[in-house]
This record gives structure tokens, C-alpha cells and sequence, in this order.
């Protein structure tokens, strides 16, 4: 009970006429009291590792917290997952967007009409769904970036194979981010939703190259994903990149070009399915290039053979082909935060902006 409080009770309980009559309320001083109060709360924060248990006690009281999963979704990818529906029968282009690479490497959206765009020279450039140009980032690299990504605070990172290192880009200049261990050398890279970066990198053995992926919390290695449970290599040595996306469930999800196929881990090491293309039903061999995941733990993956996308469900049932849009030469891929498929186009440097899961 409050002192006002304590004050009434006594004067119900007191003999004393004169602590009647003394009384004086103090029911003004109260009038102006706020509508609203801003109060800060404290809050309990904690990086506990996933399973395992932080027990707090204060006095009698007892609590236990447990993380049971991975973090959830980003706000933009959430959002996205109410307000779309099943695949439609026929993409819709939103738009095609000119650009100055030739040939196109790599698409990377940040906000839902720009994207971060590079090609066979040194310079990484931020386009609008026009083509206009809005920013110009010249790289450290010798010749031009290996990978490029962006983060979900919307910074860009590159990778650079001459000085093995992940780069990020504050305020227009370059900073060491990441260099990867000896002899192994950064190509693609991805950024996840948890914050985790994915690195594809590899080591020299003969005339073939050896991949693996290299997952970075900040600049720590978290995880290695090269072989499965009896040892045996995951990925297929040879000459091509690994191109990689996490999906909503925590699979990471690689196109091994060398194998022409797409792999499918999940978060403790274990291949999950492979897909090689063949309930699409192609005329020629399954080419796959840039693959990402979207608000739907869909799988979409370029090939380039084919020019057309597949579409899988997150356990790799095969769900559709994305070909009656003219797709020449797929090959780079981003999903912006409204849903939309920006799709590289190798050879002509075009980027298409297209709709392919209906919006309710």
C-alpha cells in the first residue's frame, strides 16, 4: 500500500478529532497526471546455443530458457509469407531492366525495386528497376569480383580470390570482412537471414578443384560442409563454382555445376535429396547455375542449358518450369522483398523482374 494510502486507513482507525479536522487532501496535486507514461523496461537478453538450456534463479524464483530453433524469418520475408499464394499459371514480367555487363554475373536485390549488379570488371553497381544508376563501387580485385551478396542490414560484401578475403562495402570503401584459411580461395558467397555468411571456397589439386562451403558467424568459421556422415565428399571436384542459399528451414541449398546437380543439406551435415533436373522433362542436360529460396521454402534454380527456371518444393518435389517468359541464358537470381524473381540474363547483361506466385 502506498504513503496516501497508509495516511486514509489511519485517519478511519484514529479517535483523534483533530486528525479529521487536520487533513488536508492532496487529490490536486494528482489532476496533472499524465495520460501516458513512457516507461523503459529492462530486458533479458542471451545467446544461448541452440538446445541448450540458461537456468536463472533470483531468490525463490526459478526460470529456464531454452532456444528451440533457429531464428525466424526477417521481417520483410515474414511478411511476404501472408500475402502470397500458389504458383501462378503464367509468370508475369514486371519488368526488363538494361544493363552495361556483358556478360552478367550476378543480381543481388537490397530494397524491393534496386539491386546490386556485377559483371567481368572490377566495379559492383546498384541499379533501380529502370536501369538507373545509383551508386558505383569500384573493388579491390585484380580482375573482377568472385561473388557478391548483401546482408540483412543491406551492406554489400564481395568476395576477392587474389587476396582470399570477403569484403564489405561502408560508406563506398572496402573492408576486410573475412580471409579464409590458406590455400583455400573465396568464390561465391551468400548472406543468410540468420546473419551467417556462406562461403564457397576451394584448394588447387591438379587440373581439378576441390569445393566446400565455409559457414562465418561474423569472422569466425561456424561449420565446414564438404562430406557427409561416412565421409564421403559431397560435392563433385572439377572446374565450376558451388552457387548456394540458405532456405527457410536451415537447408543449405547448392548448385554443384560440376555434377549438375542440386544439393540439398540440412543443418546437421546431412544430404537431405539431390535433384538432376530430370522430372522437367528438358531436351538437353541440366545446366544449374545460380539457385535461391524464397517466403515459401520454394527452390529455384537457373539453368542455363535450358534457359528456363525449376521450381522445387523445400523436400525437392519437382513443382514446374519456368520457360514462357524468354529467359536466354539464366543465370543470376535474387528474390526482392516483394516476392519478385529478378532473373540475370548472361549473354544480352538484361535483368527480368517477374511476378510467379500469385499475390492475394
Amino acid at each position: 500500500m502506498n504513503t496516501l494510502g497508509k495516511q486514509i486507513e489511519q485517519l478511519f482507525k484514529s479517535n483523534k478529532i483533530s486528525d479529521v479536522n487536520g487533513y488536508q487532501s492532496k487529490l490536486n496535486e494528482y489532476q496533472d497526471f499524465p495520460e501516458r507514461v513512457d516507461l523503459e523496461l529492462s530486458s533479458l537478453r542471451s545467446n544461448i546455443d541452440q538446445g541448450k538450456e540458461l537456468i536463472i534463479e533470483i531468490g525463490s524464483y526459478r526460470a529456464t530458457l531454452k532456444q528451440l530453433s533457429q531464428p525466424s524469418l526477417s521481417t520483410d520475408v515474414s511478411r511476404l509469407t501472408t500475402g502470397i499464394g500458389k504458383l501462378m499459371d503464367k509468370v508475369r514480367v514486371i519488368a526488363t531492366i538494361p544493363t552495361n555487363y556483358k556478360p552478367l554475373y550476378g543480381v543481388a536485390c537490397v530494397w524491393g525495386t534496386e539491386a546490386w549488379i556485377f559483371g567481368q570488371n572490377k566495379t559492383i553497381t546498384r541499379i533501380d528497376m529502370q536501369g538507373t544508376v545509383k551508386d558505383t563501387v569500384t573493388t579491390t580485385c585484380l580482375d573482377w569480383p568472385d561473388g557478391m551478396s548483401v546482408t540483412r542490414e543491406r551492406e554489400m560484401i564481395y568476395s576477392d580470390a587474389n587476396s582470399r578475403t570477403v569484403n564489405i562495402v561502408r560508406h563506398g570503401k572496402s573492408e576486410t570482412l573475412i580471409t579464409t584459411p590458406q590455400a583455400w580461395t573465396p568464390w561465391r558467397v551468400i548472406c543468410t537471414r540468420s546473419g551467417d555468411i556462406l562461403v564457397n571456397v576451394y584448394e588447387e589439386s591438379g587440373l581439378q578443384l576441390k569445393n566446400k562451403i565455409i559457414r562465418y558467424q561474423g569472422r569466425n568459421i561456424k561449420e565446414e560442409i564438404n562430406k557427409d556422415g561416412q565421409g564421403n565428399p559431397i560435392f563433385k571436384d572439377g572446374v565450376k563454382t558451388l552457387l548456394m542459399s540458405e532456405n527457410n528451414n536451415g537447408d543449405v541449398c547448392v548448385s554443384d555445376g560440376n555434377a549438375d546437380t542440386v544439393v540439398v543439406v540440412d543443418n546437421t551435415g546431412k544430404v537431405r535429396f539431390r535433384y538432376n533436373g530430370t522430372p522437367a522433362r528438358r531436351h538437353k542436360s541440366f545446366a544449374p547455375r545460380y539457385i535461391v529460396t524464397d517466403a515459401l521454402s520454394q527452390i529455384i534454380v537457373a539453368d542455363i542449358n535450358n534457359n528456363c527456371l525449376h521450381i522445387l518444393n523445400q523436400d525437392g518435389q519437382f513443382l514446374r518450369c519456368v520457360d514462357d517468359c524468354g529467359l536466354e541464358k539464366p543465370y543470376g537470381l535474387s528474390v526482392d522483398s516483394e516476392g519478385r524473381l529478378w532473373v540475370g540474363l548472361s549473354n544480352t547483361g538484361k535483368i527480368k523482374v517477374i511476378q510467379y506466385p500469385e499475390q492475394s
